[in-house]
């Protein structure tokens, strides 16, 4: 007696109750999965671009702003700071290293940044072909600008004025690109470099005096006691503020929780009810099936090939709910590729498994094999004979 051949036959033979269990199944499974996803490629593509930079100055305003603006490159900058200010502040006994940025322009919409080569140490990234910048207006890009605008070696770009892809052109300014990075999963990836004299000369033949002025700096700390006393110094005694990088990711990741957590409590809400659906299909059925069952055992088999039959059903919609819910989640995570790509710099792969998928997967087993317990147990009370006869009469 093939059970699973039987059992098969009789998900079969309830299409469209089957039909809803799978569905509940999997929109549960494919929202928690999505979830959990999302949630590791935020984490990783966050903390990735923060490593190593202890702190950010900038000009007066929102710190998280200035992160996001400076470290991400997804948000406006606070405004501009005085390179004499920033520069004396390297030159602190308690920074090892730093950065000046600088930036304001665009290309299509992707971020031009004045700053010095050093800017690519910090994120190890290597170029995949050309040379790096050593004269003004010449331009490193990151390999998903050069993929997205078909920019070669030798080709010449003109910059824009703010973000805006419509802004206005400097069209007297031509930059040249002189070397590709490889793709390195870092915000580098969507960004044009050049060096700062590059922005400053811009600006300045549109009357801007900006010469003596950066956007923001990136610094490392020689120790661990910079961080209490250095970000302090700065926000009283300049004209700058300073801004942790860890410590505003972690107050934007805690924004981020709650909706997470409310849309996880959604998800497996659903999930459960696809288990609910499970045991309602199984239970129901059974009323219409104890001939069956009753005619199953008289031919030989015993309760335990019953119990098993009305398992394997429940695994059945169980495990193809699951299997949808994963393939939806993992396809749905293709469209956060191209959009996070595009504008957080965070990379994601689609055929990477959450963290938490591997339990994702074994409480969908469990919900099934717990949905067919009451079911099962049930149907082992059936009185053969007595269903048999009621049959005949």
């Amino acid at each position: 007696m093939n059970l699973f051949k039987i059992s098969l036959k009789n998900v079969l033979f309830r299409p469209y109750s089957a039909a809803l269990t799978i569905i509940l199944f999997a929109v549960g499974v494919a929202l928690t999965s999505f979830l959990l996803l999302v949630g590791d490629a935020l984490d990783e593509g966050f903390k990735k671009n923060i490593k190593g930079i202890d702190m950010v100055v900038g000009a007066k305003g929102s710190p998280l702003q200035l992160i996001l603006a400076s470290v991400y490159h997804i948000d406006n900058p606070t405004g501009n700071i005085s390179k004499a200010e920033a520069d004396k502040l390297a030159k602190h006994p308690l920074v090892k290293e730093s950065v000046q940025l600088s930036f304001g322009d665009s290309y299509k919409g992707r971020r031009i940044v004045g700053t010095s080569t050093d800017y690519l140490d910090w994120y190890s990234a290597e170029l995949s072909a050309g040379n790096l910048y050593d004269k003004p207006f010449e331009s490193v890009i990151g390999a998903d600008v050069a993929r997205e605008f078909n920019l070669k070696i030798g080709d010449t770009f003109y910059s824009a004025h703010g973000s805006d892809a419509s802004a206005e052109v400097h069209g007297d300014h031509p930059f040249t690109v002189t070397g590709i990075l490889e793709q390195n999963g870092s915000v580098l990836d969507q960004l044009l470099l050049t060096g700062p004299e590059s922005i400053w000369e811009v600006h300045e033949s549109h009357g801007d005096s900006v010469d003596k002025e950066i956007t923001s700096m990136l610094i490392k700390f020689k120790s661990k006691m910079a961080m209490i006393s250095l970000p302090r110094m700065v926000n009283e005694k300049t004209s700058m503020q300073s801004a942790l990088p860890s410590i505003e990711v972690n107050r934007l990741f805690e924004l981020f929780g709650v909706g997470i957590s409310t849309l996880q409590i959604i998800a497996m809400s659903l999930m459960i009810l696809g288990g609910i659906s499970v045991f309602v299909s199984l239970y129901s059925s059974l009323k219409d099936r104890a001939y069956e069952m009753a005619l199953i055992r008289s031919l030989g088999a015993g309760k335990s090939s019953l119990f098993l039959m009305i398992l394997i059903e429940s695994l059945f919609l169980g495990a193809l709910g699951t299997i949808i819910g994963i393939i939806i989640a993992h396809g749905s995570l293709k469209l956060l590729e191209l959009f996070s790509s595009a504008n957080l710099g965070i990379h994601v792969s689609v055929f990477k498994f959450a963290s938490g998928e591997g339990i994702l997967i074994l409480a969908a087993i469990a919900l099934s094999i717990l949905a067919a317990l009451i079911p099962a147990r049930s149907i082992l009370k059936i009185d053969v004979s007595k269903v048999l006869s009621d049959y005949a009469n």
